[in-house]
């Protein structure tokens, strides 16, 4: 960049507030969140994300500087958007991988719950019972309880979380009822992304610092730790 086109040190300083007023946002839609996928958050983490990158780049043109962190899951990750600019309806395509790590809590929960159920149907002694088999156990239990409350309670069932990711799809209109319902995940077109949510340990690994990191940056640093859980 040239001389005459490199920002201000005021215009750089104006980003670094910028950075730290969206640090607050971002803090007090985590303090009063709903649920795991509260929209206030989301909407004050892409804040968040919008100025740390604008600091970063204004850092590095005007002292040639660059930040100790990066914002996961940028605009690289979906092609451009071609979809409507105003959608008439809207997909949300959810994905979660769980590991089976304590398949014995997993069977017992899914044994209780069809106790409790009394189902007659429900064959709780033999090998293919809810109580012992974890194919059985899975259907039992995700049959039981909403997706959501899995994902909060995953550690009582015995799962450990992975990798997850939620895609907002636009749409022209509503499909008609059951239309999809052969082929669920077919029409997930990227193109009609509006905004997606990624979360994964690598994010994790990514950031890490070491032991001499700024007291700054390093809250900065466990504050996109926070948006990325």
């Amino acid at each position: 960049m040239s001389d005459a086109a490199q920002p201000t040190a005021a215009e750089v300083r104006a980003a670094a507030e910028a950075v730290k007023a969206a640090l607050d946002r971002h803090l007090a839609a985590v303090e009063r969140r709903s649920g795991e996928d509260d929209p206030a958050v989301y909407e004050a983490f892409n804040e968040l994300a919008a100025a740390a990158e604008e600091y970063d780049e204004l850092l590095y043109d005007r002292h040639d500087e660059v930040t100790p962190f990066e914002i996961p899951g940028g605009e690289d990750t979906l092609p451009p958007y071609t979809g409507p600019e105003e959608p008439n309806a809207l997909s949300v395509l959810i994905r979660r991988d769980y590991a089976v790590v304590e398949p014995q809590r997993l069977l017992a929960q899914a044994g209780r719950v069809a106790d409790l159920e009394g189902d007659p149907d429900i064959d709780t002694d033999s090998a293919t019972g809810a109580g012992s088999s974890v194919h059985a156990a899975l259907g039992v239990l995700f049959g039981e309880f909403e997706p959501d409350e899995i994902a909060s309670r995953h550690k009582e069932f015995g799962l450990e979380e992975g990798d997850s990711t939620l895609w907002v799809l636009a749409a022209d209109e509503p499909p008609e009822a059951g239309e999809w319902l052969e082929a669920p995940f077919e029409q997930a077109d990227p193109q009609r992304v509006v905004c997606r949510f990624d979360v994964s340990a690598v994010f994790d690994d990514d950031l890490d610092l070491d032991d001499d990191a700024d007291p700054e940056d390093l809250e900065l640093e466990e504050a996109l730790e926070d948006a990325d859980r």
